[in-house]
């Protein structure tokens, strides 16, 4: 948040343009909602591929938490392309430190890496969109509804 305000990002090939949401109520509560259960699905996300490794050595795949969470209500409430996104970020930040473990049994680095960690209790998370997600009509962004 910036002075109350809920910053909106938009992504477009390699660039971003930052949209300030304004004082409108409604909105600050939708996004703000759209957020927190971003940050909810990234705990449960982490929770299933931590619970894998450390129960079965088993590294997650790319889909592998699509597939697990795909009924679930937090995935259920934001834009299935949003929550794919999402679920997809954190099996990448798992195969990134299984690459880095790899590399630290070969001696390639120095320092044990370190198992993904949750996120901070009660707070919130990026929601990205794909382009072909959002509209703009009348200088106003439309998000997906829920």
């Amino acid at each position: 948040m910036i002075n109350n305000k809920f910053s909106v990002r938009l992504f477009q090939m390699y660039s971003c343009q930052q949209v300030l949401a304004g004082k409108n109520p409604e909105l600050i509560a939708i996004l703000k909602f759209l957020c927190e259960q971003s940050h909810k699905l990234t705990n449960m996300g982490i929770y299933y591929a931590r619970q894998l490794y450390f129960k079965s050595q088993k590294g997650i795949g790319k889909y592998d938490l699509e597939k697990v969470y795909k009924k679930n209500n937090h995935y259920k409430v934001l834009h299935s392309q949003a929550a794919q996104q999402i679920l997809r970020t954190v099996a990448e930040s798992f195969r990134s430190y299984y690459g880095l473990i790899k590399a630290y049994n070969e001696g390639t680095i120095e320092h044990r890496p370190r198992i993904p960690n949750y996120r901070k209790k009660g707070g919130m998370a990026t929601v990205s969109y794909p382009k072909q997600a959002l509209k703009l009509k009348d200088n106003q962004i439309r998000v997906p509804r829920l």
